[in-house]
Protein backbone atom coordinates (compact mmCIF):
# COMPACT_ATOMS: atom_id res chain seq x y z
CA UNK A 1 0.00 0.00 0.00
CA UNK A 2 1.38 3.40 -0.95
CA UNK A 3 1.54 6.36 1.35
CA UNK A 4 -0.06 9.60 0.26
CA UNK A 5 1.83 12.89 0.41
CA UNK A 6 1.84 14.39 3.88
CA UNK A 7 1.22 11.12 5.70
CA UNK A 8 2.91 10.79 9.08
CA UNK A 9 5.23 8.09 7.73
CA UNK A 10 6.90 10.59 5.40
CA UNK A 11 9.75 11.25 7.84
CA UNK A 12 8.54 14.75 8.63
CA UNK A 13 8.89 16.47 11.98
CA UNK A 14 5.84 16.34 14.20
CA UNK A 15 4.19 19.73 14.44
CA UNK A 16 3.31 20.57 18.03
CA UNK A 17 1.10 23.31 19.38
CA UNK A 18 2.30 25.84 21.93
CA UNK A 19 0.88 24.00 24.99
CA UNK A 20 2.38 20.72 23.77
CA UNK A 21 5.80 22.38 23.43
CA UNK A 22 5.52 23.85 26.92
CA UNK A 23 4.66 20.41 28.33
CA UNK A 24 7.55 18.82 26.45
CA UNK A 25 9.91 21.48 27.82
CA UNK A 26 8.75 20.79 31.40
CA UNK A 27 9.18 17.05 30.87
CA UNK A 28 12.67 17.44 29.46
CA UNK A 29 13.75 19.68 32.33
CA UNK A 30 12.45 17.10 34.81
CA UNK A 31 14.24 14.34 32.91
CA UNK A 32 17.52 16.27 32.95
CA UNK A 33 17.19 16.92 36.68
CA UNK A 34 16.46 13.25 37.36
CA UNK A 35 19.46 11.95 35.41
CA UNK A 36 22.06 10.16 37.49
CA UNK A 37 25.72 11.15 37.62
CA UNK A 38 26.73 8.10 35.56
CA UNK A 39 24.41 8.99 32.65
CA UNK A 40 26.36 9.43 29.42
CA UNK A 41 27.47 12.99 28.66
CA UNK A 42 26.21 12.66 25.08
CA UNK A 43 22.68 11.94 26.31
CA UNK A 44 22.76 14.86 28.74
CA UNK A 45 24.03 17.16 26.00
CA UNK A 46 21.31 16.09 23.57
CA UNK A 47 18.61 16.79 26.18
CA UNK A 48 20.17 20.21 26.92
CA UNK A 49 20.25 20.96 23.20
CA UNK A 50 16.58 20.07 22.78
CA UNK A 51 15.68 22.21 25.81
CA UNK A 52 17.51 25.16 24.26
CA UNK A 53 15.68 24.63 20.94
CA UNK A 54 12.30 24.51 22.65
CA UNK A 55 13.03 27.63 24.70
CA UNK A 56 14.03 29.48 21.53
CA UNK A 57 10.83 28.35 19.79
CA UNK A 58 8.68 29.38 22.75
CA UNK A 59 10.24 32.85 22.96
CA UNK A 60 9.68 33.33 19.22
CA UNK A 61 6.12 31.95 19.33
CA UNK A 62 4.28 35.23 20.20
CA UNK A 63 6.05 37.01 17.35
CA UNK A 64 5.20 34.24 14.89
CA UNK A 65 1.61 34.08 16.11
CA UNK A 66 1.13 37.83 15.56
CA UNK A 67 2.63 37.71 12.07
CA UNK A 68 0.45 34.71 11.12
CA UNK A 69 -2.71 36.49 12.23
CA UNK A 70 -1.94 39.56 10.16
CA UNK A 71 -1.10 37.39 7.14
CA UNK A 72 -4.33 35.42 7.22
CA UNK A 73 -6.49 38.48 7.81
CA UNK A 74 -5.15 40.14 4.67
CA UNK A 75 -6.05 37.19 2.41
CA UNK A 76 -9.45 37.40 0.74
CA UNK A 77 -12.06 34.84 1.69
CA UNK A 78 -12.39 33.51 -1.86
CA UNK A 79 -8.67 32.72 -2.09
CA UNK A 80 -8.77 30.61 1.08
CA UNK A 81 -11.84 28.72 -0.12
CA UNK A 82 -10.24 28.02 -3.51
CA UNK A 83 -7.55 25.75 -2.05
CA UNK A 84 -8.45 22.08 -2.57
CA UNK A 85 -9.14 19.92 0.43
CA UNK A 86 -7.70 16.47 0.87
CA UNK A 87 -10.23 13.68 0.58
CA UNK A 88 -11.10 12.04 3.87
CA UNK A 89 -10.84 8.33 4.46
CA UNK A 90 -13.85 6.91 6.17
CA UNK A 91 -13.76 3.60 7.92
CA UNK A 92 -16.77 1.34 8.17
Amino acid sequence: MRAYRGQMSDNQPIRRSLPEKQKQLRDLKETLAAMKSHTSPALKESVRKRIAQLEAELTAAPVLKASNRSGTAARPRQERAATPRRPTIRSL
